[in-house]
Formats: structure tokens, C-alpha cells, sequence
């Protein structure tokens, strides 16, 4: 594993807004390891941006609705074959 350190830019100064919660887990995670909080955010994004990307992570939107084939039961096997439904299908409803 390769880290750069850029030595001669000094660091960047930035306000990043975390959940209460989060904040309060984070800086006494720090503190039960000695260090900054500065540090802990640092060191999670280093990891993060080394780590290779997941690409299982977001599947899209035909990944998630792959699982959700199937799930009404209308009776109907394709609602786009129904003939009654096609009947006027790409007219304009002003010229029947």
C-alpha cells in the first residue's frame, strides 16, 4: 500500500456537518484511541478512498427491481398484451 503525504501544502481547512449522533461515536472513539478527532476523520477517509471500488454496492435501479419480479399476482401474465388495452394504443385520443 502506497500513502502520499504531500509535505509541502499545508493542510485544508474545511467544515463537514455530521449527525449528533455520529459526531458524539466519533470523538470518543478518538479519545479512546489517543487522538484527534481531526486524525479519525483523516485516517477513514484515506481508507476509503484506497479501498477498490465496490461495485456490488449500488446495484441501479434494474438490480433492485429485479427482486421485486413477480410480486403482484393480477392474474394477468403481461398487461401489455391485453387487446383491449391496445385497441387505441398510439392514436390520438381526439381522432377515435
Amino acid at each position: 500500500m502506497v500513502i502520499w503525504f504531500d509535505v509541502d501544502t499545508p493542510p485544508m481547512k474545511t467544515t463537514v456537518e455530521l449527525p449528533d449522533t455520529l459526531y458524539r461515536q466519533a470523538k470518543a472513539e478518538a479519545a479512546l484511541r489517543g487522538r484527534k478527532l481531526k486524525d479519525l476523520v483523516e485516517e477513514g477517509l484515506r481508507l476509503v478512498l484506497e479501498a477498490p471500488p465496490d461495485t456490488t454496492r449500488h446495484p441501479g435501479l434494474a438490480g433492485l427491481m429485479k427482486q421485486a419480479l413477480g410480486v403482484v399476482e393480477s392474474g394477468v401474465p403481461d398487461l401489455g398484451s391485453n387487446p383491449e388495452q391496445l385497441k387505441s394504443f398510439g392514436r390520438d385520443a381526439r381522432h377515435r
